[in-house]
């Protein structure tokens, strides 16, 4: 179960690459997900204050018409690097190998990058609706699948 989490909380960076690894600092903070040093560094306040910063910043960013598809190399890489270190973090805090974990969440970053990219234009297309409330829907699930993922431990 633990490896499936890894690959999930890797899949919600893929959809929003900074929401993952806030609610990854937010539940070593409070207690939730329970990891040695040096990953638990990732909840010491400075790192939980920041990672909250920046996914606040890119939920607004992802509105802007000129930001750039996250499918684009510098989008993609991010995704990957943010599922890898929190399928790290979720696999370690399950007692499963952290490697393994890395390779799972940064899959996972691939297949939300891509999959939730495709989701949302399509669902655009099919429903009619402004894409911003097809993003909005988008930002709650993947808020969701992380707090979710990150309460199992």
């Amino acid at each position: 179960m633990t490896l499936l989490l890894a690959f999930l909380i890797g899949f919600f960076a893929g959809l929003r690459s900074l929401t993952a690894p806030a609610a990854t600092a937010w539940a070593v903070r409070l207690g939730w997900l329970r990891l040695e040093r040096p990953l638990s560094l990732i909840g010491s306040i400075l790192s939980v204050a920041i990672f909250t910063l920046l996914a606040v910043v890119e939920f607004v960013a992802d509105k802007l018409p000129r930001t750039p598809k996250r499918t684009s190399p510098p989008g993609l890489i991010a995704r990957i690097v943010m599922g890898g270190l929190t399928g790290t973090c979720v696999a370690a805090g399950g007692a499963q190998g952290f490697l393994l974990g890395a390779m799972l969440g940064a899959a996972g970053g691939v297949v939300g990058c891509f999959g939730g990219y495709q989701a949302r234009t399509r669902l655009v297309r099919a429903t009619g609706a402004p894409d911003i409330y097809i993003a909005l829907l988008e930002d709650l699930v993947a808020v969701a699948g992380c707090l979710w993922v990150v309460s199992r431990f």
